[in-house]
């Protein structure tokens, strides 16, 4: 039979014109049959909405209605309220004022309800209506994550064994979680932990033991959230952990050292790879899950590129050969990146290999490779032994020392396209950081393309987005002024104010900033001069480069995350002194009327002349016989200087040297080098690039600089030897 409050809200829908009634009659028949009630068959079905139902219910029972999420708590309520009673009759206690307790339901209790709690608790009840999702995560947040499944085990397992304890499953069998959630074990608890952080978005659940405590963390968009969870959860802190473990196919004895593995799970049909670590600690081992999906897609078009980033990444996927480094911190998407550029160019026609620490994600047609170092695999042994693979593209997770660096470099020289990443703040940063291991600045101009560096910020939640009138003036005057607008009315901030979707933090999901350098003849020159990060960005600036923070304010004039996002991962940029400019080839000049004072003027050009006379190799002024030959090109033929040619190097090191051409050589060509060094040995053979031609004008020739590109480790050696005896 229906029930009475089945009753009133059929008539109500009817009468509203919700539902027919020829409809709606055969219907509540079937929902007297089912446990939930009419209310919740409808709302399953889509015949109404939720809302619809409570607006209803309210006025023909005339109950208020109230919103969960701005209720302000006594949590001396919730010790007067035992949970079991909460769950049992599907309600939450809102406030209790001279023994009457107001509760919020989804549904009308009847008067037996009412009666039966009465009795239990000793309170008189008023009701509240609320949405039924908002209870449920109430009861969560106040009462703690699992406090039911909690208090159960504590009833049924009191002096057994945990299940947690149980034997482990076959490796990477997948669970449906969902299924599994239903009796009060240990297994349910950790599975409602990840049904709720699956829920939440979150890309990570950590699980921190204290001395007194312990606490349960999600991150969600790059934050960390505390989860409310009950103090009972201490008791039962290892069995939680145990349990982990064994999805992970751990050592659940081992508690000394760290342990990594993975397990495969299904929340709500989608399926989840789980990265577990465990590490010791002195009260307990925490334990990290990292959640990631199994049929992810990557996409540039979801990366948050405008169509003119766009386009500069397109070209820089396609070209036949070259390396792109992705740059930035842990946790600003460089991995995202790399598998969207990926899977552009992942057609039939390529063989695309990647070394990774972890593989993070599968894509099908790339040949994934794990290093592993415990058994000898690192990144530069599977460098050597991918090209023996007949790759196109390649792609090495992160280049950590000289020796993948090198390799990737070489590896790029030698026709293939790489990809890879560095830890460094901005993009001009990356040429610095492989100088740093040892990289020879030849190396860096001849084989890379490009250095990319992201950040990742908060997108506003599109559902209470709204202007942000509290901005001062002096921010957005500051925005207009780096963006180059007209004026601050050019420049609208908005945030979000917080809702249901977004579980009122006014954030949902996050979009990558970027900042491209390009690396073209200009900044070659100036890497090849080993001119610092801070100049060779003020040049790519001058040039037309966008910076992290430019690319950040871009995306908070069209709406899409705040000014605070950008200023936490943006830092202020550099700018050029009033007095000086930069000329094509990334020279500084000052400028005409400078107003400069004469110790400015002097301290400017002495730090010029220090950073530019700061060389890994000497170099002495002294004549060599060389001859060279232009590698075979279209300009090489017509200038007919493919043949080879004499002349005299006018200055020499171990990297490099200065001679005199009759024509001039193209920027940027290869050149077949054989240097005849006054030692009565054979001369010294290798391939050069030319980085500057510059002519005499009074001699109608060519002064003609080349960096060594394949000089041998002894040749090298040989070479440097000489300069340094010639020297002294």
């Amino acid at each position: 039979m229906p029930t009475p409050v089945d009753t009133v809200l059929s008539e109500a829908l009817i009468e509203r014109g919700y539902l027919k009634r020829e409809t709606l009659d055969p219907l509540v028949m079937k929902a007297a049959e089912s446990s939930g009630g009419l209310a919740s068959f409808l709302i399953k079905r889509g015949m109404v909405s939720e809302e619809i139902v409570l607006t209803v219910l309210a006025e023909r029972f005339n109950i208020p209605r109230v919103d969960l999420g701005k209720v302000q708590m006594d949590k001396g309520i919730l010790e007067k309220i035992p949970l079991k009673f909460a769950e049992y009759y599907r309600f939450f206690p809102v406030k209790l004022d001279n023994k009457k307790l107001t509760v919020a339901v989804s549904l009308p209790l009847d008067i037996r309800t009412q009666d039966e709690i009465r009795t239990h608790l000793g309170f008189a009840i008023q009701m509240m209506l609320a949405r039924e999702n908002d209870i449920n995560e109430a009861v969560k947040k106040w009462y703690g994550l699992g406090a039911g499944t909690i208090e159960k085990i504590m009833q049924t397992n009191t002096g057994k064994e945990t299940p947690a304890a149980q034997a482990a499953p076959e490796h990477e069998k997948v669970e449906d979680i969902e299924k599994l959630a239903e009796e009060a074990s240990v297994i349910q608890l950790v599975n409602q932990i990840l049904v709720d952080a699956f829920k939440k978005r979150a890309t990570d659940i950590h699980f921190e033991p204290y001395r007194e405590k312990i606490k349960i963390r999600y991150r969600i968009d790059g934050i960390l959230y505390d989860t409310p969870v009950p103090p009972e959860i201490k008791k039962f802190f290892l069995p939680i952990v145990s349990r982990v473990k064994i999805m992970g196919n751990l050592n659940i004895i081992e508690r000394r050292l760290p342990q990594d593995g993975r397990a495969i799970v299904k929340v709500f049909g989608e399926t989840l790879d789980l990265r577990i670590s465990c590490i010791p600690t002195p009260y307990g081992e925490s334990v990290v899950l990292r959640l990631l999906p199994l049929t992810r897609i990557f996409s540039l078009e979801l990366l948050g590129l405008e169509e003119w980033e766009a386009g500069i990444f397109k070209n820089l996927i396609e070209k036949p050969h070259g390396i792109v480094f992705i740059t930035g911190p842990t946790g600003s998407g460089k991995s995202t990146t790399l598998y969207a550029s990926l899977s552009r160019i992942n057609t039939v026609d390529r063989k695309i290999i990647t070394l990774e620490d972890p593989v993070e994600h599968e894509i099908e047609g790339i040949t994934q490779i794990q290093v592993m170092p415990s058994v000898g695999l690192d990144f530069a042994r599977g460098l050597r032994s991918i090209l023996r693979h007949d790759p196109d593209v390649i792609m090495v997770g992160e280049v950590r020392d000289l020796e993948t660096a090198e390799i990737a470099a070489r590896v790029a020289l030698t026709g293939h396209l790489v990809f890879s990443s560095l830890h460094t703040n901005d993009a001009a940063s990356g040429i610095t950081r492989l100088i740093d291991m040892g990289v020879e600045s030849y190396l860096i101009s001849s084989s890379v393309e490009a250095f990319i560096a992201q950040r990742l910020v908060r997108t506003i939640c599109t559902e209470c987005k709204v202007e942000d009138t509290s901005q001062p003036d002096e921010l957005k005057t500051q925005i207009a002024k780096e963006l180059g607008l007209n004026s601050k009315k050019d420049v609208t901030i908005y945030k979000g104010k917080g809702c249901e979707k977004c579980n009122s933090q006014g954030y949902w999901g996050r979009v990558a900033i970027f900042e491209i350098l390009i690396v073209d003849e200009t900044i070659r020159e100036l890497v090849m001069k080993r001119v610092p990060a801070g100049e060779i960005k003020k040049v790519a600036i001058a040039k037309g480069m966008r910076t992290l923070r430019q690319s950040g304010w871009r995306k908070v004039v069209g709406g899409f995350t705040t000014s605070e996002e950008v200023l936490e991962v943006a830092p202020e940029e550099i700018t050029l002194p009033a007095s000086v400019s930069i000329l094509e080839g990334g020279a500084v000049k000052e400028k005409e009327g400078s107003t400069k004072t004469a110790a400015e003027k002097e301290a400017w050009a002495g730090r010029r002349s220090s950073e530019a006379d700061k060389r890994l190799f000497l170099r002495l002024n002294v004549k060599v016989n060389i001859r060279y030959r232009l590698i075979k090109s279209q300009e090489a033929v017509k200038k007919n200087i493919n043949a080879e040619q004499l002349s005299i190097a006018k200055n020499i090191s171990a990297g490099g040297l200065l001679f005199v051409a009759s024509e001039a050589v193209p920027l940027g060509a290869i050149l077949e080098l054989k240097i005849e060094l006054p030692d009565g040995k054979q001369p010294v053979e290798c391939l050069s690039r030319v980085v500057r031609v510059s002519e005499l004008e009074s001699e109608k020739k060519y002064d003609t600089a080349v960096c060594f590109l394949d000089l041998a480790g002894a040749d090298r050696t040989r070479l440097n030897k000489f300069v340094e005896e010639e020297a002294s």
